[in-house]
């Protein structure tokens, strides 16, 4: 049986018990800390050979630069073409609705002068790329690139770089 630790909030000791629940330090310790510390200075120093280092260790491969990490189009649009039509159907249709979603929530850029001189206003503007992670390894979620990728091509952004664990090199 599983159990499970209930809280409430009118017991008196509710507060730190939150509090603890929600520290950070109760799932990150130094190792951690450290061992991000150093991919990044490893990334900084040393670019992609850093990358495709810690892929192989990560992620188990064998790759030996970052074309074999690359998924070329003509890869992806094989893999969109043989999605069975009610699957391909489903992701259309829920790609249509988000993209209508998130076009409801796009700002522009507006301004007006005052009678002194002053111009005044909000300048929106897209990142020029962005970087995606998707959850993956054992399971596919289309729905986090569709709920990530889509927002952002709706506002503007140019260039998407996607990644997406692959444990003994499987794409799902």
């Amino acid at each position: 049986m599983l159990d499970i630790n209930r809280l409430q909030i009118s017991d008196t000791n509710f507060w730190p018990q939150m509090k603890d629940l929600l520290a950070w330090d109760n799932v990150s310790d130094d190792s951690v800390q450290s061992t991000v510390r150093q991919i990044l200075q490893d990334v900084r120093r040393e670019g992609d050979k850093a990358l495709v280092d810690y892929t192989n260790k990560f992620d188990r491969m064998t790759a030996a630069d970052m074309s074999v990490l690359s998924i070329p189009t003509e890869r992806l649009q094989q893999a969109l073409a043989g999605l069975p039509d009610d699957q391909r159907h489903a992701l259309e249709v829920s790609a249509e609705r988000v993209r209508r979603y998130h076009e409801k929530q796009k700002m522009e850029s507006w301004s007006y002068t005052e009678e002194d001189g002053t111009l005044l206003g909000q300048q929106i503007t897209a990142l020029d790329r962005v970087g995606l992670y998707v959850p993956g390894g054992q399971a596919a979620y289309p729905s986090s690139v569709l709920m990530n990728a889509i927002p952002a091509k709706v506002a503007g952004v140019k260039e998407l770089i996607m990644v997406v664990p692959t444990p003994d090199g499987q794409v799902n």
